[in-house]
């Protein structure tokens, strides 16, 4: 229930976002951009945000997820609407949505995701106790031979 209202969270604000861009600025239709919404959503999702950010941390995954949906859009935009200057209009898009990954990132990791302190406490690996002996050397030094004489 937990990534279901993230997703929802993360939909919401892809479809308020994109349309106030594309919509308004570039006059997309509302169904193209709940379309896209939808389509960015859920891969961005499963990939930026399940894949790569438990992985490693907010900047990676919100560079990840910047890429992701500057392809999506650029792809979407291209195949489904005649804008004049698709780059820009997929760029100012992935930006924005970008943008709001930072936050949602945050959110993921403080609400969604599994805490790393009690999985590594739980781990195998980290239970692992290490020591160290302490020796003289065994081999002598012929210098200090000759001082002790």
């Amino acid at each position: 229930m937990k990534h279901v209202k993230a997703l929802l969270i993360k939909f919401v604000v892809t479809l308020v976002l994109l349309y106030i861009i594309l919509g308004v600025m570039y006059e997309m239709t509302f169904g193209e951009v709940f379309l896209l919404s939808v389509i960015l959503g859920v891969i961005s999702y499963l990939i930026g945000d399940m894949l790569i950010l438990p992985k490693t941390n907010n900047t990676v995954a919100t560079i990840a997820d910047f890429g992701i949906a500057w392809i999506i859009i650029y792809w979407f935009a291209d195949g489904m609407t005649r804008i004049d200057n698709l780059f820009a209009a997929s760029l100012i898009g992935a930006i924005a949505v970008g943008v709001c990954e930072i936050f949602f990132h945050r959110y993921l990791s403080n609400n969604i995701l599994p805490d790393d302190e009690q999985h590594d406490q739980n781990s195998a690996t980290r239970n692992l106790k290490y020591q160290t002996e302490i020796s003289e050397e065994l081999e002598t030094n012929e210098y200090e031979d000759k001082e002790k004489k």
